[in-house]
């Protein structure tokens, strides 16, 4: 089998060849000192490279467009801008742009975190957390996973407005265990309940969720919601049973 290789811009202007099993990271963030820190961090592992580190996201896709790279597997992204850009906007252009984003900051702002969330983010980690921590959610992003940690749980429960979808108990449950990973004819058939009704559940969440503001089109999507609103936690090792 043939390596391939990821290109990657240097700040000298050349460019270097690296493993593409390597995670390439976009560090956004109007701090310099924080992107400083974080590349100095990144720098120390081998499992991860930085290809970017700027003040704003506009920066990051210009980048992107004169230098011909491919989106970075990871954005790391603060909360607040100072380009005066939105948290919702600046999620969406970088998960269309095709790169999966976490968001970098205090979270002391609840209501901005959950529109991150909703615009896509994987997940949040605080500017407090140590590095090691902030090196392992890049990690766990990296891998296609979603961040279920205490930043993330503590901006939705700390958020009176993030609105409930007012799910039944059977809906509940048959997201818990759809989000979960099981596939849905064997939702149906762990409940007991013949597959179109289970299909009809997983629709009536699907509606309900967009009433509310929080559309989920697809199963990640529903694993974001289940994992906001707690319902993961009902019963965590019962998709894994039978």
């Amino acid at each position: 089998m043939t390596r391939r290789t990821a290109k990657v811009l240097l700040r000298g202007g050349g460019q270097r060849r690296y493993d593409d099993g390597m995670t390439r990271v976009a560090l956004i963030d109007d701090h310099e000192s924080v992107r400083l820190g974080l590349e100095a961090a990144l720098a120390r592992t081998e499992a991860t490279k930085v290809v970017f580190s700027g003040a704003n996201v506009a920066a990051y896709l210009t980048w992107r467009q004169s230098a011909a790279e491919t989106p970075a597997d990871v954005v790391v992204l603060d909360l607040t801008l100072g380009d005066g850009t939105t948290v919702s906007e600046n999620v969406d252009r970088v998960v269309r742009d095709g790169s999966s984003v976490i968001i970098h900051s205090v979270a002391d702002r609840a209501g901005a975190v959950r529109e991150a969330l909703a615009a896509g983010a994987a997940g949040i980690v605080s500017k407090s957390s140590p590095t090691h921590e902030v090196l392992g959610a890049i990690s766990t992003v990296a891998r296609g996973e979603l961040l279920d940690n205490v930043e993330w749980a503590s901006a939705v429960e700390g958020d009176r407005d993030f609105a409930d979808a007012q799910l039944s108990a059977r809906e509940r449950e048959v997201l818990r265990l759809y989000a979960a990973g099981l596939p849905l004819k064997a939702v149906a058939e762990r409940l007991g309940v013949a597959y179109s009704t289970a299909k009809e559940n997983i629709t009536r969440v699907r509606v309900k969720y967009v009433e509310v503001g929080r559309p989920a089109p697809t199963k990640v999507d529903l694993l974001r919601r289940a994992m906001e609103d707690g319902i993961l936690q009902d019963a965590p090792d019962d998709a894994g049973r039978g």
